[in-house]
């Protein structure tokens, strides 16, 4: 078994397409727009490995809850290479304000830096 794709909610749906491609060289399919439920958008951005992410939106979207931690998924995780690879992403993420963790490795032995994608959702970035 594997995971075909995962699935996000945005209010900033370009924005997040924008984000996929230049943070990781996704590509996209073109933009989905539902006949059956109305304001209902959604891209599907592929990674070179791994499962492909469906970003969508709705006009009436709810904020998410003030705590950051919720019943849910807590971020998404994806190998990116080195080290270094990991360290020049970080670097990135911080020259645009998107990075919320430096570079580090972690108590269970990952090499990660965790950035922020257009709805300050978590996204580790993580050395193989």
């Amino acid at each position: 078994m594997k995971i075909t794709h995962v699935a996000l909610w945005t209010r900033n749906l370009d924005a997040q397409r924008t984000f996929w491609r230049e943070f990781f060289s996704a590509t996209s399919n073109e933009k989905y727009v539902s006949k059956n439920r109305t304001g209902f958008a959604s891209y599907f951005i592929s990674l070179k490995d791994g499962p492909t992410i469906e970003l969508m939106t709705l006009p009436e979207l709810t904020d998410a809850p003030a705590n950051p931690e919720f019943v849910g998924w807590a971020h998404i995780a994806i190998t990116v290479g080195s080290v270094e690879t990991v360290d020049a992403m970080a670097e990135k993420a911080r020259q645009q304000n998107k990075l919320a963790s430096p570079a580090r490795w972690t108590g269970d032995g990952f090499y990660e830096a965790v950035i922020l994608d257009p709805d300050s959702n978590r996204i580790e970035l993580v050395a193989e």
